[in-house]
């Protein structure tokens, strides 16, 4: 058995480094070394869904744009294993009409998340076998992991001219003035600032006005209703356990628990297509009663729920994303108030009309689903296209005008 756990001390274990991957090492080089986007029209700040998503968009429209990312990776919150288990967003539901579409373009593999047979229900005082599994509804997942979306886009983006993925590049500072705007960049070869007409920050907002420099500052209301934005799965520690096989299925149980006693407080069936690879996993708060999250807790729940085979997985990784510096800021867990989630704040480009907001905290809809990424990108991007548009017009009329006064003076 494999137990790959976060310690405390350490800012990223389980989920920046569950999986190493030739192909973004390789991405990471040559895009650094060899093929830099001269002066973007566009810099997307954090590779995620929400960022590759507007940079395709932007490229596929003849926009230049460079995303930068702090990460040695793609792919922000859609994280898996190397066998396709993810340690961050895993489902997307009927009726999302934006991730169909992507994963039919992108032709990315999803199969139906496993809900047939019995949940349980989890207290105190009693462990109940419920008949069927009232929590689960239809829902759709990625055969090869979550984060096949993010891979997908990234290759996209590598094999067109008008753009870059930069890897570990992260951003200290963003400068807005009538010009366009300036972002500060640092890397391990050294410090240098970018320039471009347009920012996209695709980055929960509490972590962005935590950690970038924005000059000017942001509008008090702006900041402070960023401040106060949750950031989805901020606080969460995800639990995947692997086996050999979907034993639980066997005894007629979905894979499904709710749980008032932990340390997981809800859990469900992770298996690939047909069982395979097997696998079950939860989400748990931070800390608990008797302080962090531990795997001895973890095994004793999963036994007392679904007997003694759960207590030998083959793999058992706990990815607390309280402590991905590149997602979460200090303190996440004390920010609460998810009434600002897809905030009017966020819904008009900011700083002149050059700054804009993507993460899915920031969506009107679908907020804090992979939707709801896709949805503030694509907003994103036709602010961006609205205001290129009005200055190509302000400089044609302007030409018209010089032309006119040229004529009547001869």
């Amino acid at each position: 058995m494999t137990l790959s756990l976060t310690e405390p001390h350490e800012q990223v274990v389980d989920v920046r480094r569950a999986r190493s991957s030739p192909w973004v090492e390789s991405l990471s080089i040559y895009r650094l070394s060899t093929m830099s986007v001269p002066s973007p029209q566009v810099i997307v700040v954090g590779a995620g869904v929400s960022g590759l998503h507007a940079a395709d968009l932007l490229t596929r429209r003849g926009h230049r744009v460079t995303v930068l990312e702090a990460r040695d990776r793609v792919g922000g919150r859609l994280h898996s294993t190397t066998s396709g288990r993810d340690l961050g967003a895993s489902w997307f539901w009927p009726g999302e009409r934006r991730v169909a579409a992507l994963v039919d373009v992108l032709g990315v593999a999803v199969h139906d998340q496993h809900i047939a047979g019995d949940a349980l229900y989890d207290d105190p005082s009693q462990t109940v076998r419920l008949d069927g599994n009232p929590i689960d509804v239809p829902s759709f997942r990625f055969v090869d992991g979550a984060d096949a979306l993010t891979k997908a886009l990234a290759t996209r983006l590598h094999t067109d001219d008008h753009s870059d993925v930069r890897l570990d590049s992260h951003v200290q500072s963003i400068g807005v003035d009538s010009n366009g705007v300036q972002v500060g960049v640092g890397h391990a070869d050294g410090d240098h600032v970018l320039d471009a007409d347009h920012v996209i920050v695709a980055l929960p907002p509490a972590l962005a006005v935590s950690t970038i420099d924005f000059r000017p500052g942001l509008p008090s209301d702006l900041h402070a209703v960023a401040a106060r934005t949750p950031v989805w799965m901020g606080a969460i520690t995800k639990v995947v356990a692997c086996y050999d096989s979907a034993f639980w299925r066997e005894s007629g149980l979905s894979g499904s628990a709710v749980s008032h006693r932990g340390p997981m407080r809800e859990i469900h069936d992770l298996s690939g297509p047909g069982g395979h690879p097997a696998a079950l996993f939860g989400f748990a708060g931070t800390d608990t009663s008797s302080g962090p999250i531990n795997e001895t807790d973890v095994l004793d729940q999963l036994v007392r729920l679904f007997g003694p085979e759960a207590g030998s997985p083959t793999e058992l990784v706990l990815a607390d994303w309280r402590r991905e510096r590149f997602t979460s800021p200090d303190e996440v867990e004390r920010i609460t108030d998810y009434s600002t989630f897809g905030h009017r704040v966020f819904q008009q480009p900011g700083l002149g009309g050059r700054l804009h907001w993507t993460s899915t905290e920031t969506a009107p809809v679908s907020a804090g689903h992979i939707e709801g990424a896709l949805a503030a990108a694509e907003r994103a991007v036709a602010h961006i296209i609205e205001f290129d548009q009005a200055e190509d017009a302000e400089a044609d009329a302007a030409d018209a005008d010089r032309h006119d006064s040229s004529g009547a003076r001869s």
